[in-house]
This record gives structure tokens, sequence and C-alpha cells, in this order.
């Protein structure tokens, strides 16, 4: 199964755009779309494992703590964590070789980082 991605409210949204420059046919949806302003990390686990949605977020204080406990009750697609000192056009390329490369069963219930 091909790879969906959720971005988190904190994600930079250029990376969003960036990751849909180079790969029109990855299904990336902006918190925005998804309606995620306002909801709690929980909330937005639960959104995106509903959808069947990896979660892209800069978020590295408390959404892998969130997701660590999410994971003992319920299955999630995945999260990945990208850091705030990569740049965009970087970033964009490490979402779209992952999209490319892999597929979405490798991901399930585990944590990813870019670098």
């Amino acid at each position: 199964m091909t790879i969906r991605l959720q971005a988190d409210n904190d994600l930079d949204h250029r990376i969003v755009i960036a990751t849909r420059r180079l790969e029109p046919r990855i299904d990336f949806q902006t918190a925005p779309e998804a309606g995620l302003h306002g909801r709690t990390d929980p909330e937005v686990l639960a959104l995106a494992a509903d959808q069947e949605r990896l979660v892209v977020t800069h978020d590295r204080r408390t959404m892998p703590r969130h997701f660590e406990t999410f994971i003992t009750t319920r299955s999630s697609p995945g999260l990945i964590v990208v850091s705030r000192t990569l740049a965009i056009g970087p970033a964009a390329a490490w979402l779209r070789l992952l999209w490319a490369a892999s597929e979405a069963d490798e991901y399930v219930n585990a944590i990813y980082s870019l670098p």
C-alpha cells in the first residue's frame, strides 16, 4: 500500500508544498485540510490513524511520547519527525524518497526521524 502523509500543525507548510512539487502523486494532507487546528497530539494521531496516514511533524518534544502511549491501545500508520534544522528542499526530497521506495506497512507503529 502506498504511503499517505498527514502534516501536523507545527510542520512547516512549505515542506508539504515542496514535497507535492517534487511528486504530485503524493497524498500529503495539510493540517488545515484535516481540520487539525486546536487539536491535541492524541487527537491528531487518532485522526491520522482513521485515515491511514503517517503523521509528519517537527515536534520532538511531545509527539513521540504521545505516539508511544497511542500505540499501546491502537495501531498507527507511523510517525515521521523532521528536524527543524533540515532545510525545506532536503526534507521534501527525503519524504519523496520514503514515499517512492517503501510501503506503508513498513512504518506501522514506528517512529522515524529525518535526520
